[in-house]
């Protein structure tokens, strides 16, 4: 069992909503650790823990990024850590896998499955350690999570949507010794 950190300056955290029922608000958070234990050859092991830090939310728009740091949306003050702990692996096919896990935000725990593709092989780095790569995507309804903030629009329908969009990319990296 390979047991890696993942290496928050290589690795991203990406959603995106929708905004006034026409387009898409992007957005990141810029602070993810966490830790994979993971062998290929036996994913009845593997164990992955994320932690990212709900103050890092990036939009590209200070005063919304305020907003949804707010106790309408995260509450960081409240709530600084949204987590993910994976309580399944499973191979799905070639560098393919599922995910079951628990994802907390807001402080509301739910069950997600993550869809995890293009894993790379390992591949030693110029400082000597090992490292390997992987995407992964979900979908969840805030509303599970007690993210309820939302105005009606003059025309009809509502300013936030439900659905995130939830992409990551990892670099993980396995020190050597």
């Amino acid at each position: 069992m390979a047991k890696y950190k993942i290496d928050s300056a290589h690795s991203a955290v990406t959603f995106k909503i929708r905004h006034m029922m026409i387009a898409h608000v992007k957005g990141e958070f810029t602070d993810v650790t966490g830790t994979v234990d993971f062998d290929p050859a036996d994913t009845s092991a593997a164990s992955i823990e994320v932690i990212i830090a709900a103050t890092s939310i990036h939009t590209r728009e200070p005063q919304r990024d305020g907003h949804l740091r707010s106790a309408d949306f995260l509450d960081v003050s409240t709530f600084p850590e949204i987590s993910f702990r994976a309580t399944g692996v499973l191979a799905v096919g070639s560098d393919a896998y599922q995910v079951i896990g628990d994802l907390t935000i807001h402080g509301i725990t739910k069950k997600v499955a993550l869809k995890i593709e293009d894993v790379t092989p390992e591949a030693k780095d110029p400082w000597g350690g090992f490292r390997r790569g992987a995407s992964a995507s979900t979908t969840i309804n805030r509303k599970d999570f007690g993210l309820t903030w939302n105005a009606a629009l003059e025309a009809g329908g509502w300013l936030v949507g439900d659905d995130i969009q939830i992409n990551i990319d990892v670099e993980l990296v396995r020190p050597v010794g």
